[in-house]
């Protein structure tokens, strides 16, 4: 069974940090795309960045880009968003994503409060 569990959300000011891991198990870690997304209340979830499976490259989004970095532990089947000079605009559900075997598999999300 594919469990994707996400931890290291809270509160914090702006201008702080925060470092949230997603915990894989139930499928080759290694051989997969982790990605991180966010919902914010009354909005769409949105792609926040992505790390791949082969030779480490990510992605981020513009309004992250510079902030956030995602990296991955193999060993741990673990996967990190650090979080710093965090804006009231960062403050959402976070959650972690595989796509594995044609479905989409999400944690239940840690929440990132900024406080302005």
């Amino acid at each position: 069974e594919v469990q994707l569990v996400e931890s290291g959300g809270g509160l914090v000011q702006a201008g702080g940090s925060l470092r949230l891991s997603c915990a894989a198990s139930g499928f080759t870690f290694d051989d997969h795309a982790i990605g991180w997304f966010r919902q914010a209340p009354g909005k769409e979830r949105e792609g926040v960045s992505c790390i791949s499976s082969s030779d480490g490259s990510t992605y981020y989004a513009d309004s992250v880009k510079g902030r956030f970095t995602i990296s991955r532990d193999n060993a741990k089947n673990t996967v990190y968003l650090q979080m710093n000079s965090l804006k009231p605009e960062d403050t959402a559900v976070y959650y972690c994503n595989v796509h594995y075997w044609y479905t989409d598999y999400w944690g239940q999300g840690t929440q990132v409060t900024v406080s302005s």
